[in-house]
């Protein structure tokens, strides 16, 4: 398995630690940055990211900002990406299982690195169920793909 992996400035030290952690579970991961505590805009590795997963150079992303919701804003823009912020692991693994998400998000402020651990890991280990949630999926796509919605317009 490959991941990407991106954050802010706000994230440098829960990256490399999350970075660390999943090489040691024999999981390949590319950093796209940043490395340095100097202000730096997240948009720009989540677009990274959501870029490398979208062109399927990767399996998946982990993204991480102060708080994982503008770094995912980010990486939603690109099309074919479902990234979901989690701060707890249920929400994480529910989120692959039931709406297919490509991309991981939390936020270096709000939780530790235990639990972000946690968090990736339960993500990780889901596996989408399909089904009546491909129904919803669709949806989204259609949303993404042509700016509305028909069960929605009838």
């Amino acid at each position: 398995m490959k991941l990407a992996i991106g954050n802010d400035h706000v994230a440098v030290e829960m990256k490399k630690e999350i970075k660390a952690y999943l090489e040691a579970k024999g999981i390949e991961m590319v950093d796209v940055g940043t490395n340095s505590t100097e202000r730096f805009n997240y948009p720009i590795s989540g677009y990274k990211v959501a870029q490398m997963v979208a062109a399927g150079e990767v399996d998946g992303g982990v993204l991480i900002c102060g708080t994982g919701v503008g770094i995912s804003l980010a990486a939603n823009k690109v099309k074919g990406i479902r990234a979901c912020v989690c701060s707890e692991p249920y929400s994480a693994k529910l989120s692959k299982q039931h709406n297919n998400t490509n991309i991981i998000a939390f936020g270096a402020r709000v939780i530790g690195v235990e639990t972000a651990k946690m968090i990736v890991d339960e993500w990780l280990n889901a596996e989408y169920e399909g089904g009546r949630h491909q129904v919803r999926v669709d949806m989204i796509a259609e949303i993404e793909n042509t700016g509305h919605l028909q069960a929605a317009e009838e």
